[in-house]
């Protein structure tokens, strides 16, 4: 821990620190969701019907979800502030192409690019505020940071909804260059404070690749299958490429010497079991609203921005309570807080059964969100805090990115299914299906949760000790936090 960490929560270095880390992920998680209310009008625009509007999604996903991984070792090697800048530059400009994009294609070769600069923002920020905050102060700066960031996800599609009905649906890119230029002169002030943790750490670029492929394949198989059919070489081939990418990369992370994806880590318990918690509760997050959100258009005929605003009681309540549940997570421990809070998520989707045509949004829509959002509320910060405080402080860096590709693979699996599950054309029958699917990875999330996260000891909290647990203990740094 440096000796930033021991400044006082209200110290003003400390409020840039969390002010940095929270637009930076903020606007990266953001463009993750926004487009997908504007979805309907890229269609009408651009064209490519479902096949180009899930690679608008996943394009991104892909990128951000096979990269981060590196990125985290890029913020260790370069030092966090550095690579937020790289990253926060590249986010600006990617964004104004994505907003010029004059075809589909276009558009999803931008968004790729756009999911390159994404992966430099988020294990960065979040590794400032462990590397600058500490004790019950760094919980509560998580909380923070979860409870923005996580909102990102779900007041994306009011700005979404609101871009397209009252201007473009172009609006949704230009927009990221305002908080970007506008918290630059704050993180160039941090430079001096923040310095590399490890200059001599090679960057495993092989690993990056084989990561890439491994992921590209099977998602252009599953995306693209549903237009040429199984049976086609274009399809079943990139499918077996990825399988083998995917093969080689596990094996090279084993015997590398210094691995963009530690499979050490995963022998750290809360680690290891908070991680298979975050794929199965971010791949219904993402599964959940591409669905809902598209849904409520073109089915249920609501605007863009009444689907927005639809979807935003869970941000309210998430805005309100995050800071709280991070801090008696800290307090009490993420347990229970990561159990309770996906099965009451999965609880609210199902009650979305309700919605019948025509669709009511105050009876059939409007009781599910709320109790969603309280699921979400409670389990957000403590999932966070409970993984990142499970790993050493100078592997901060690639502890957030492992945990934030988990999160972005999670969606991007779950979206490049979206055409398995809910069919070519959205209808009632497969907004129920996508619903029920949902609704299991969330009760799977409280599952695993239940079974493999451990609290931490009496006193443990507050010792402040920099020694890691052994991976086969059943401990956790965690229990430092």
């Amino acid at each position: 821990m440096t000796d930033a960490a021991a400044l006082l929560p209200s110290s003003p270095l400390q409020k840039r620190v969390l002010v940095v880390a929270i637009v930076a992920s903020f606007i990266a998680i953001l463009d993750g969701f926004v487009v997908n209310l504007a979805l309907p009008a890229i269609g009408r625009e651009l064209g490519g019907g479902l096949v180009i509007q899930q690679w608008v999604v996943d394009a991104y996903l892909l990128t951000l979800g096979a990269l981060i991984l590196v990125a985290g070792s890029l913020s260790d090697h370069f030092g966090r502030a550095r690579i937020l800048e790289w990253g926060l530059a590249g986010f600006t400009l990617t964004s104004v192409a994505c907003g010029l994009a004059w075809n589909g294609e276009v558009l999803v070769v931008s968004r790729a690019l756009q999911g390159i600069a994404g992966a430099l923002l988020v294990p960065s920020s979040l590794a400032m505020i462990v590397t600058f905050f500490s004790g019950p102060a760094q919980s509560k700066a998580i909380g923070q940071w979860s409870g923005w960031t996580s909102a990102a996800a779900i007041v994306a599609p009011l700005i979404g909804g609101v871009s397209v009905d009252l201007l473009s649906w172009r609006v949704i890119f230009f927009i990221n260059v305002v908080p970007a230029v506008a918290v630059w002169p704050i993180l160039a002030g941090l430079r001096k404070s923040d310095a590399a943790t490890d200059t001599s750490k090679k960057i495993d670029y092989l690993g990056a690749f084989l990561a890439m492929v491994g992921l590209g394949g099977p998602v252009y198989a599953f995306i693209e299958q549903g237009r040429m059919g199984w049976g086609n070489m274009v399809v079943w081939m990139p499918l077996a490429v990825g399988a083998v990418a995917l093969t080689l990369f596990l094996i090279h992370e084993s015997r590398t010497q210094e691995p963009m994806l530690p499979l050490r880590l995963f022998g750290i318990r809360n680690f290891g079991w908070g991680n298979i918690a975050t794929l199965a509760i971010y791949g219904a997050l993402s599964l959940g609203f591409f669905a809902v959100g598209i849904y409520l258009q073109q089915v249920g005929g609501m605007k863009a921005t009444t689907a927005g605003i639809a979807l935003l009681p869970a941000t309210v309540l998430l805005m309100l309570t995050a800071s709280f549940f991070g801090g008696l997570a800290g307090k009490y421990g993420p347990r229970w807080f990561m159990t309770a809070g996906p099965f009451i998520c999965g609880i609210g989707f199902l009650m979305t059964l309700a919605v019948q045509e025509p669709l009511n949004y105050w009876t059939q829509v409007l009781p599910g969100q709320i109790v969603f959002g309280i699921g979400l509320s409670t389990l957000v910060a403590p999932l966070t805090a409970a993984i990142l405080g499970a790993v050493p402080t100078e592997e901060a860096g690639i502890g957030s990115a492992v945990n934030n590709a988990v999160a972005r693979i999670a969606g991007l699996i779950c979206i490049a299914f979206a055409g398995l599950i809910i069919g070519p054309v959205f209808t009632r029958q497969g907004l129920m299906n996508a619903v029920v699917v949902t609704a299991v990875l969330f009760f799977i999330g409280a599952a695993a949760s239940a079974v493999g996260i451990r609290n931490p000891v009496s006193g443990a909290a507050s010792t402040g000790s920099p020694e890691g647990p052994a991976p086969d203990d059943g401990g956790t740094a965690a229990q430092r936090a």
